[in-house]
């Protein structure tokens, strides 16, 4: 499992230790853009499936650390689902106090590049509940365009945020 490095982070495949964070966060109101908040059961199982994402498809949501400090901040990386219709760039923040600080910007600049590089991915979106304004400004930060015409996974009504090819940036 890669780990990535930018200028202030580190991403690297969800552990153990991060789950108490994980599970607050989804537990609490910040988590009602992907269904929370849930209940302690099913927010130990949402952590769980983010590490089985990375056990069978060998890729996944990185968690997002200060580099030198492994406090978990959050989630951010690629999410392909079996019933995903597309490859998605997703992230969550868990701490409120970092919005605006421009760590999720950086962390899923790093997972875009990485899915075009690495993953060889040819098509990206980033689905965002709808509502949900902040995340869709992150979504047009990283140059994504809202896709009226793309298919939504079954069952979710969210935004589709269309990241372009770096050859069309």
């Amino acid at each position: 499992m890669e780990t990535i490095e930018t200028q202030r982070l580190i991403l690297r495949e969800p552990k153990l230790s991060d789950i108490d964070t994980a599970i607050e966060f989804f537990m609490s109101d910040r988590a009602a853009g992907i269904g929370g908040p849930l209940d302690y059961g099913r927010a130990w199982r949402m952590f769980a499936t983010e590490c089985g994402h990375w056990a069978m498809l060998g890729h996944g949501m990185w968690i997002v650390t200060r580099k030198g400090d492994d406090t978990p901040l959050g989630m951010i990386g690629p999410w392909t689902p079996g019933d995903w219709p597309e490859n998605e760039i997703g992230w969550t923040i868990w701490d409120p106090n970092l919005e605006g600080t421009g760590i999720a910007t950086e962390a899923a600049a790093a997972a875009i590049d990485h899915a075009w590089r690495v993953l060889d991915w040819d098509t990206m979106v980033s689905y965002v509940g709808i509502g949900n304004t902040r995340s869709a400004r992150l979504a047009e930060k990283l140059g994504a365009v809202l896709d009226e015409t793309a298919a939504q996974p079954e069952g979710k009504a969210v935004w589709v945020y269309r990241h372009p090819k770096p050859e069309d940036l």
